[in-house]
């Protein structure tokens, strides 16, 4: 790993092509990156249309089963209200409206004991068994479940709110089917409540009706109850048991309590939500009931909601990301040998011009750089570095020929120099010989000199005579010695001058 740094900073072509990458790189990726970003954007926009209208039919489609509950119930209804004393004709009718539609799977019709003769509960009950595998029959019986009709939640609202009503899913009724329930309150000739008319719609039917038309290969369809119950969902333990805050309350991601609390709420749009590490969108709207003469439109307060798994919006756009970014990558590797092995061609010259230059620089100014065919800056820049080479080669041949002849003018300097320094060795020499030489006649005239100044009126004429010859004799000795030296400096100048 530490060699790539080197290379990189040693080879111009890697150097040049890594650069080139990189601007087409950061050029490329800006360019899909504004491209990606629109088109996530679009295809968000797109799924928010698609979950509109997926929202909108599911609305209709729901709302067109509920409907056809609601006038099956009510082609019987005004029949009933004038046969409520009649027990027996009560079932006749409740099998009547079973029988009518098919979502329809349990119709009740309940009395207050205060309105019977005998002051008793009653209840006339028909329900469907086998309606699953085609092979269903009439069970009639008189009761819903453990608890008394009358204190059960499809009895009370609509006696307590005077008009016909849907219920939210009924869970928690012992060895029965979760249902919502429509009922309607039936009233005697004073108009004054006296039951309740209801038909059972199974959620699990309902479901199964809305799931079939799925909105993706993943997605599914929701119907929340006004308290978080699930009246359409593709899992039957849930339509069961559970209401979506059953699912927070278990360890479900925060993100979605803050959806289901938005449904619930009544609120319109999407938000995104984890659920069993998987990231989801939930596009949930409030359900509206379509206004039909003659119907009821009390608000259920019920919220629909369709459910995409991230991939089944952005699979196809991150697939798509995916491969063009494999493309891109393998496109700027692809670039990036091309561009350095045509970088490398490209420079070729200079790399021959660089070892040429080396041996250049280590002395061998005779290096041969081959002519170049090429007209551009690279074939000018070798063409100039030829003819650099040659004028080199000429100028350091001049100079070596100077050097040579400096060389051969140096010997002969050095050993005139020689001889010089063995001329003044010798002219020393003779100089010292020639001064001891003088050194005794000099001190023989001076001491003459001394005992004559001294003494001469001791001395006698003959004396003095002789003293007179020997100063005579020995300035002779002196004169002559410095001839020869005379002569000899006239031999050695006249010697120099010959050379």
């Amino acid at each position: 790993m530490l060699e790539w740094p080197k290379i990189i900073n040693k080879t111009l072509s890697v150097k040049l092509s890594l650069m080139v990458v990189f601007e087409l790189t950061l050029l490329l990726f800006v360019a899909l990156g504004v491209m990606f970003f629109f088109a996530r954007k679009m295809l968000k926009n797109e799924a928010m249309r698609n979950a509109e209208q997926t929202l909108e039919a599911t609305v209709q489609h729901i709302d067109n089963i509920l409907l056809s509950i609601e006038q099956s119930t009510g082609n019987v209804y005004w029949d009933i209200l004038g046969k409520l004393k009649d027990q027996e004709r009560m079932y006749d009718y409740c099998e009547t409206i079973v029988e009518s539609n098919p979502y329809i799977v349990g119709c009740a019709i309940a009395l207050e004991p205060s309105f019977n003769d005998d002051h008793q509960p009653f209840m006339a009950y028909v329900h469907r068994e086998g309606y699953r595998d085609d092979n269903d029959m009439m069970v009639k019986a008189e009761a819903f479940g453990s608890q008394l009709y009358t204190e059960q939640e499809w009895y009370q609202e609509p006696l307590r709110e005077g008009h016909a009503c849907w219920a939210d899913p009924l869970k928690e009724v012992p060895n029965a089917e979760a249902v919502t329930c429509f009922s309607l309150p039936l009233f005697d000739q004073t108009w004054k409540p006296v039951g309740v008319l209801s038909v059972d719609l199974s959620i699990a039917l309902l479901s199964s009706i809305v799931l079939d038309a799925k909105p993706s290969e993943n997605g599914y369809c929701t119907l929340l109850g006004e308290k978080g119950s699930f009246i359409v969902h593709p899992d039957p333990v849930k339509l069961a048991q559970e209401t979506v805050f059953t699912q927070c309350e278990n360890g479900a991601a925060p993100s979605v309590r803050e959806a289901a609390e938005a449904m619930v709420n009544g609120e319109r749009g999407y938000k995104p939500f984890v659920m069993d590490g998987r990231d989801w969108y939930v596009f949930y709207r409030p359900f509206k009931r379509s206004a039909v003469p003659g119907r009821a439109m009390e608000e259920l307060k019920w919220s629909v909601g369709v459910v995409y798994p991230e991939d089944d919006i952005f699979g196809g756009y991150n697939l798509l990301l995916t491969i063009v970014l494999g493309i891109a990558i393998f496109g700027m590797l692809l670039a990036l040998v091309l561009c350095t092995y045509i970088t490398h061609r490209q420079l070729e010259p200079l790399h021959l011009l660089t070892e040429s230059a080396k041996r250049i620089t280590n002395g061998n100014y005779d290096e041969d750089i081959p002519d170049s065919r090429r007209k551009d800056e690279i074939g000018q820049l070798q063409f100039h570095v030829k003819e650099m080479q040659k004028a080199l080669a000429a100028r350091m041949s001049d100079l070596q020929k100077s050097t040579d002849a400096l060389q051969e003018r140096n010997e002969v300097l050095k050993q005139a120099y020689i001889q010089t320094q063995e001329a003044d060795r010798v002219k020393t020499a003779f100089l010292h010989h020639m001064t001891n030489q003088m050194t005794s006649p000099a001190d023989t005239i001076v001491k003459s000199v001394t005992e004559l100044c001294n003494h001469y009126h001791d001395y006698t004429s003959q004396e003095a005579t002789d003293e007179v010859d020997i100063i005579q004799s020995e300035s002779q000795v002196i004169t002559q010695l410095l001839d020869n030296l005379i002569e000899a400096a006239e031999g050695s100048t006249r010697k120099e001058d010959g050379v």
